[in-house]
């Protein structure tokens, strides 16, 4: 553990490792002269830098009970962002204006408005008594069960520090303190594996019974039924079709729909999603788009135009990197085509947000993409040589 504050941990990472690890022991320093552990119990008094791990998280499930006392304000931060509200839910600690009447376990930080900021029930027990926190986070998305009640339900976690941006894919856990002592113990905490973490966000949500959502199959994992192009090219394996070779494409056509399913990329490899294609020409430009499907880190692409990386739409439309699984593992993205716009969340974050009828200026002029507005047309899959392996392909007409 180490000491740190409500600051952009990216001022961290940006650290050479001899500074950064110098600047941990410094702030240890703080750490000892407020935080102290009596019988297996971490105590804090209120005051100083929030015990920090040293240790980076993705995915994970963290365990954690906590006690604290009247007009106490503390919290958890999860990948170094605020935080899982921990406070006085009573009238007489004076918060009631900005939500403490709601209880502790909501995403506080979060825009007025959104899902998470507020808990779903009241679920704090009285001062004095232990509090048992259950926080599972995939991507995001962050599910927060308070004393064995669910409070937040896989509601987006948003950048404190940027909120255009997505949050980190990784950071560190902080344990928040300032205005009264608080007690931790029983800290655990369980990473998430990609093949867990899929399951989870196709259930949408931790725990969820299983209920219809509008969603149905477009591939039956075995043939080539409902689809047209040059399907001879494109193997169908263990319940996948491995993407090499031309367009494979839906013989329906769509104007407005979300679709969701899972992929790996092997090294190197390089696909795209054909999004309201007419049945013939380059995705990429008589289509509304081909999103891209493209492992980001592969030296050879080192150079390319932002506009050209995983989830971008491209040569339109740049999406964030940083949320792409190593080649071999398995990702989940689900896309949405509304009107003009588009929506892609890639193993439970969103990495693009774009109305491709607004745009002004592309990578190339504007009138090589000409089936940008178009409002109707095929869902497929774009091969340009390595094979990417594409599962448990479902589509929603909205």
């Amino acid at each position: 553990w180490y000491g740190h504050g409500t600051q952009d941990p990216r001022v961290l990472w940006a650290m050479a490792p001899d500074a950064l690890a110098a600047h941990k022991e410094k702030t240890r320093e703080d750490l000892r002269a407020h935080w102290r552990v009596e019988q297996g119990v971490l105590i804090n008094d209120g005051e100083g830098l929030y015990a920090t791990t040293d240790k980076d998280y993705g995915d994970f499930e963290l365990l954690v009970e906590y006690k604290t006392v009247a007009k106490a304000d503390s919290g958890i931060y999860l990948r170094a962002v605020p935080q899982v509200q921990i406070w006085d839910y009573t009238k007489e600690g004076g918060k009631w204006n900005i939500g403490a009447d709601k209880g502790s376990g909501g995403l506080w930080n979060n825009s007025p408005g959104a899902p998470g900021k507020d808990p779903l029930v009241l679920a704090d027990r009285p001062f004095g008594e232990w509090n048992a926190l259950r926080i599972i986070m995939v991507g995001e998305r962050v599910t927060v069960f308070l004393n064995g009640k669910r409070v937040v339900d896989h509601a987006r976690m948003e950048n404190y520090f940027d909120r255009t941006l997505p949050i980190f894919p990784k950071g560190p856990i902080q344990l928040q303190t300032h205005g009264g002592e608080i007690c931790w113990r029983n800290i655990f905490l369980r990473e998430i594996a990609a093949e867990e973490a899929c399951a989870v966000l196709r259930a949408g949500g931790v725990e969820k019974p299983a209920a219809p959502d509008g969603f149905a199959p477009i591939f039956n994992g075995k043939d080539w039924t409902g689809w047209k192009g040059p399907t001879g090219q494109n193997p169908i394996k263990d319940g996948a079709i491995h993407a090499q070779s031309g367009t494979i494409f839906t013989e329906e056509e769509y104007e407005d729909f979300a679709v969701r399913f899972e992929f790996t990329l092997p090294k190197g490899g390089n696909n795209g999603l054909a999004i309201r294609y007419p049945g013939a020409g380059d995705t990429a430009y008589v289509g509304m788009c081909e999103l891209q499907v493209l492992d980001n880190e592969d030296p050879q692409y080192a150079r390319l135009d932002p506009r050209q990386y995983h989830g971008s739409a491209y040569g339109m439309a740049a999406a964030h990197r940083g949320y792409l699984r190593a080649p071999g593992e398995w990702n989940f993205q689900c896309v949405t085509v509304k009107g003009s716009t588009i929506v892609v969340e890639l193993n439970g974050t969103r990495i693009l947000d774009a109305d491709l009828g607004k745009l002004t200026k592309a990578m190339y002029e504007l009138d090589k993409f000409q089936g940008r507005n178009r409002t109707k047309g095929s869902f497929g899959f774009a091969g340009h040589g390595l094979p990417v392996k594409f599962r448990a392909i479902e589509l929603k007409k909205l």
